[in-house]
């Protein structure tokens, strides 16, 4: 009968048992259950109870009755009210669109139920009924179709320093823009290409990427004839021209993003060349299709080592993409993040959000609550929302403010409670936490590790 509540809902049921045992009744009544409701509840349902004052002891005042000092714990029966009110209750949340039964069903109904004292109990705390219902019943409510994502109509412009404030600021990387800076200028131009860029990464002999650029039949000789054969850098430049060409700025700005979704908080090698054959520009791109490279094998034997070390962020963020595509999205929001954070499982955030009682079945259902299934092709492209970018943006300034080489799930669970009125933190706030608790548990965690 109870395989489909959410674990809030079981536990509000599993104390209403215990709440008629201690009060030594023969069975569970629907008063058991507002009892176990209110003892239950967090984010806007606790405050609809705070707003009127409705306790525990208030009800149990109310009613006349308390505590027995002498009651044994006992499997205490559903009573035929009782059934009928669970009966209403999976029947709502049916019809609201919903799999699962939520806290929010089992509370909508009791103060819609006509076959007890519960409204004449309420009443007396003044409970307003209808400004209730409205809440409980927006909070429930499912469309099973939601053609675009809520953070995805976002039209505000990202803002933040330049990529290059942070590029240069990994060691290996620094250095080959070095080189490609004396590669330019031998060559006698004045703007920094792709062709520079790559020739610099091919020069590094003794690095991974040697090996495999070698496997794939890339060598500076190779690179160097190709490129000698194209007749200008045309294909460098398209309205402007800056420090870097439009397409290896473009192309530095690419590796940035690159590195932060593989997990790392530097800038590498590997993620300038993942970038110029995403790009497909330039003409580092060009003398590679001029050396029939097959790029699908250049891109996998390069993530290959990667994905071996698979640091904790790249799994999250692969685990929020299934997490999109399994109710039919192609966008990442905050809200994925979450989700991703929690399916990985043994991180920093994942402690500190279990610490808090948060399941990830329960956060499912409140994300599908908010976002809705959607009906794009699973094997379209996943893409992040503003937001969502914003907040790995975050997450990867504060893993290198504290040295670190890789993006924790603790630093983007901080990123997270940065973006107040995000997706995730309203999924948050439906569960009941807030951006205080998160903070103190993350700081709680990293002292153990220390």
């Amino acid at each position: 009968m109870l395989e489909k509540f959410t674990e809030k809902a079981v536990n509000v049921i599993i104390e209403a048992r215990l709440l008629a045992s201690k009060l030594n009744s023969s069975e569970v009544k629907p008063e058991h259950i507002l009892l176990a409701l209110v003892k239950q509840a967090k984010g806007i349902s606790l405050k609809l109870f705070k707003m009127y004052n409705i306790t525990e002891e208030g009800i149990l005042d109310k009613l006349g009755i308390e505590y027995s000092m002498t009651a044994r714990d006992r499997e205490v029966p559903f009573g035929k009210e009782c059934k009928e009110f669970l009966k209403r209750t999976m029947d709502f949340a049916k019809k609201t669109g919903n799999e699962n039964i939520l806290f929010e069903h089992l509370f909508f109904v009791i103060i819609t139920d006509k076959n007890s004292t519960i409204e004449e109990l309420l009443s007396s705390f003044g409970f307003d009924f209808y400004q209730a219902r409205e809440i409980l019943a927006k909070l429930v409510q499912r469309k099973t179709k939601k053609l675009s994502h809520p953070e995805a109509a976002e039209d505000e412009e990202d803002k933040g320093k330049s990529c290059f404030e942070s590029i240069y600021e990994g060691s290996e990387l620094s250095q080959i823009l070095d080189n490609a800076a004396a590669k330019l200028s031998a060559s006698h131009y004045e703007i920094l290409g792709t062709e520079q860029i790559f020739g610099a990464i091919i020069e590094e002999q003794n690095s991974d990427l040697s090996k495999i650029f070698e496997e794939n039949g890339i060598t500076l000789d190779k690179f160097t004839n190709s490129l000698a054969k194209q007749q200008s850098r045309q294909a460098e430049f398209e309205d402007r021209k800056i420090i870097f060409t439009p397409n290896a700025f473009g192309v530095m700005n690419l590796a940035v993003q690159t590195a932060k979704e593989y997990g790392s908080s530097v800038v590498r090698p590997e993620h300038v060349v993942l970038s110029i054959l995403t790009a497909k520009k330039g003409l580092a791109y060009d003398v590679l299709k001029d050396l029939n490279i097959d790029e699908e094998k250049l891109i996998h034997d390069i993530v290959k080592p990667i994905e071996k070390q698979m640091p904790e962020t790249l799994r999250i963020l692969r685990l929020a993409k299934e997490e999109a595509r399994r109710i039919g999205r192609n966008i990442v929001g905050t809200e994925m993040f979450l989700l991703g954070i929690l399916s990985e499982g043994t991180g920093v955030g994942a402690r500190v959000l279990k610490e808090l009682e948060i399941t990830l079945k329960d956060m499912r259902v409140e994300v599908e609550n908010l976002v809705g299934f959607g009906n794009e092709y699973f094997d379209k492209e996943i893409i992040y929302t503003k937001r969502a970018k914003r907040v790995l943006e975050r997450a990867w300034l504060l893993a290198k403010k504290q040295n670190k080489t890789r993006i924790g799930s603790e630093d983007l669970l901080s990123a997270i409670i940065e973006e107040p009125s995000s997706l995730a933190m309203k999924v948050l706030a439906q569960l009941g936490v807030d951006a205080v608790e998160i903070k103190y548990g993350i700081l709680n965690e990293c002292s153990k590790n220390q």
